[in-house]
């Protein structure tokens, strides 16, 4: 994971807080000492964190609730081996389930795994029991490479998919490929996206992260909301449940991407966006998460829209 800012606008500062801060935080995680002892974390120092963390962070940013999204899937990353990895992934579901479990009207727990494991589908099922992990789960195509052009990782997709829909389990999905290795990413991504997994879901929401980029607002990213914006103006019934988190980076100086941005969420539909920070406990930037977004050029009205939207799985 990265911290990501919605950050937009020429200006240095941003616009003070909206006096409705948002109901949810859509997309949040806690790290365990086993993952911060990962290679991505320690490359970027993030430090162990726990539940009674975020619910300060919340606290002063004045906000209610969040999900917390397991970070087990980091386990299977193919980059590195990890010596009995899925009963390391277990244990960072379980540690996230008994930590979320501290605050039980605060906090909410979403099941982590690699989709393309052997062991995804045991996971998914065993999470299904646990009383914190059952409403969701969280894939990263990125983070476990999947690459939506092999027809052997769109089966697996397939699969995973169906089960989450099959346990009622809504799912978050980290969509944009891996950066590292350059895997292609933009329309043609999107569209098999649309095409050959999403409709394995048909009956739980779907949740695109940091409104379908990894960190910033690229053209490619651009491209793949395209896709989607396309679908949701045709009534495409696959895009029912389709929602969007809107935790993306966008330049400070660049005032044409940040009003891409804004006219990307309108042809989305307000209603479909969904807040979220993903700031780690101890980085800082949760309270400024929200301000941070308020500099988009959209109207007090749109931001209060967004404020108010509670994703179905946490009604």
């Amino acid at each position: 994971m990265r911290t990501l800012l919605l950050v937009a606008a020429a200006a240095a500062l941003c616009p003070p807080l909206s006096a409705q801060s948002p109901l949810v935080d859509h997309h949040q995680h806690l790290f365990s000492p086993a993952a911060v002892a990962l290679p991505p974390a320690r490359a970027r120092g993030i430090k162990s964190s726990t539940a009674a963390d975020l619910v300060a962070i919340l606290d002063s940013a004045n906000i209610k609730r969040a999900v917390v999204l397991s970070t087990a899937y980091q386990f299977g990353n193919p980059s590195f081996s990890v010596d009995s990895e899925y009963a390391k992934v277990r244990a960072e579901n379980d540690w996230t389930s008994q930590q979320v479990a501290k605050y039980p009207g605060r906090l909410v727990a979403f099941c982590g795994v690699n989709p393309l494991r052997d062991y995804a589908l045991d996971e998914i099922a065993r999470c299904a029991k646990d009383p914190q992990l059952r409403r969701g789960l969280k894939l990263h195509f990125g983070n476990s490479d999947v690459q939506v052009h092999d027809t052997a990782h769109v089966a697996r997709l397939r699969r995973v998919f169906q089960s989450a829909n099959q346990h009622g389990m809504a799912i978050v999905v980290h969509m944009h490929a891996n950066i590292n290795r350059s895997r292609p990413y933009g329309r043609a991504e999107a569209l098999l996206f649309l095409n050959d997994v999403l409709p394995a879901a048909p009956d739980v929401p779907v949740q695109i992260a940091h409104l379908a980029g990894a960190g910033n607002y690229s053209d490619s990213v651009d491209a793949v909301l395209g896709v989607f914006a396309d679908a949701i103006a045709a009534n495409d019934p696959r895009t029912r449940r389709l929602y969007f988190d809107i935790s993306v980076l966008v330049p400070k100086d660049s005032v044409d991407r940040a009003a891409r941005v804004a006219s990307r969420i309108r042809q989305l539909g307000l209603q479909r966006i969904l807040y979220g920070s993903d700031a780690a406990p101890g980085t800082g930037y949760g309270p400024l998460a929200w301000a941070a977004f308020r500099a988009l050029p959209l109207t007090d009205a749109e931001f209060g829209t967004i404020a108010n939207n509670v994703a179905p799985y946490m009604r």
